[in-house]
């Protein structure tokens, strides 16, 4: 009986884990696809705290998830930013590409040798510091003109990437984040606009990162929780959709208050984790 029992138990526990896994992944797509971000800054504390991954374990899975996000998020709000209106922006697109790539390498390689304990405290603290750059950045209207020109905005523009890259490999994001202000602040672009081209940079970024983690053990973490991945990603796909959908009627900005309370208490939260 108590055998009985204890499968039940354990039944009903992969039921529950398994709805807030597809929820959980459907809420932050949904979030993600309207703003263009892969969500992953709102992920990674539900991975830690709610389902109790360790913090590099947490980092990729949040990296896989993010991909998802990012990939399935650009095609459905083409119906809103159609692709020709990124291939007219193909030069801020390769700009950025140009150090975050690099930077994805170097952070990806650091986050595989610190101890889990640095690992928490770095994710706290860069989560604050998108809480206030997604408060303050994105607020501000795009002024339709660059804040530099000639080989001074490149050369901006490349510093800017290769930080993004590197904060992104570090907490398993897609950028998006940092990348949208620094679209609307250094090259005046539309907020709108940036969130798809934000998505078009990230998506290289973070191959390149999940390549390098692939050749480290702690890679196999997906294999060992493939169906919790499935369920989530199928989640995530649903939310990017919703996310597409609803980008001409919701206004990002009307969300960023609440965004960054979110990340703030989310810093907290994991800061404090043990």
């Amino acid at each position: 009986m108590q055998s009985v029992a204890g499968e039940q138990t354990t039944g009903e526990s992969v039921k529950r884990n398994s709805v807030a896994a597809f929820g959980g992944g459907a809420l932050i797509g949904t979030l993600g696809g309207l703003i263009g971000l892969g969500g992953a800054e709102f992920r990674l504390p539900l991975l830690i705290g709610a389902f109790r991954f360790n913090a590099l374990d947490a980092v990729i899975l949040n990296k896989a998830m993010s991909l998802v996000v990012v990939a399935s998020a650009l095609p459905f709000r083409a119906g809103t930013i159609p692709f020709t209106a990124l291939l007219d922006k193909w030069q801020i697109i390769v700009n950025l590409l140009a150090g975050s790539i690099l930077g994805a390498w170097g952070g990806a390689g650091l986050a595989v040798r610190l101890k889990s304990g640095t690992l928490y405290r770095i994710i706290a603290l860069l989560l604050l510091f998108i809480a206030v750059v997604l408060l303050f950045g994105h607020d501000a209207a795009s002024r339709g003109t660059t804040l530099f020109t000639g080989p001074l905005l490149v050369a901006t523009g490349v510093m800017a990437g290769f930080g993004i890259g590197v904060v992104a490999s570090l907490l398993g994001v897609a950028g998006g984040e940092l990348l949208i202000p620094t679209l609307v602040l250094l090259f005046g672009v539309d907020i709108k606009l940036a969130g798809s081209l934000s998505l078009a940079i990230s998506l290289p970024t973070m191959l390149t990162a999940f390549t390098r983690y692939s050749r480290d053990k702690s890679f196999v973490v997906l294999g060992n929780h493939r169906g919790f991945v499935l369920v989530m990603a199928l989640g995530s796909f649903a939310g990017t959709f919703l996310g597409g959908q609803l980008l001409n009627v919701v206004s990002g900005r009307l969300l960023l208050p609440l965004l960054s309370l979110l990340l703030v208490l989310s810093s907290i939260k994991i800061w404090k984790h043990r």
